[in-house]
């Protein structure tokens, strides 16, 4: 089975979050880099990633329309950071 590190991008959906996927490429005649994203939907059964995590996604079999892998673990947890109110 294939698996992919990303980051979140999206966990507003129920069970189902969006994780963006960074990859470097080079052109095959310039032999310049560039970079590439790439936005995968997996399963998240327990709801425990949140946007800005990094989480590994596994292949599996097609869960829906559009979900063809499921989270297998959350590596890093994104910072929150509180802002006071301004009064």
């Amino acid at each position: 089975m294939r698996t992919k590190t990303g980051i979140v991008s999206s966990a507003k959906m129920n069970k189902t979050i969006v994780v963006r996927v960074d990859s470097h490429r080079t052109h095959p005649k310039y032999h310049k880099s560039f970079s590439v994203n790439s936005k995968f939907y997996a399963h998240d059964e327990l709801k425990s990633a949140k946007e800005g995590d990094t989480v590994v996604i596994q292949e599996c079999r097609p869960l829906s329309r559009l979900k063809r892998w499921v989270l297998i673990e959350v590596n890093g947890k994104s910072i929150e950071l509180s802002i006071p109110p301004v009064l």
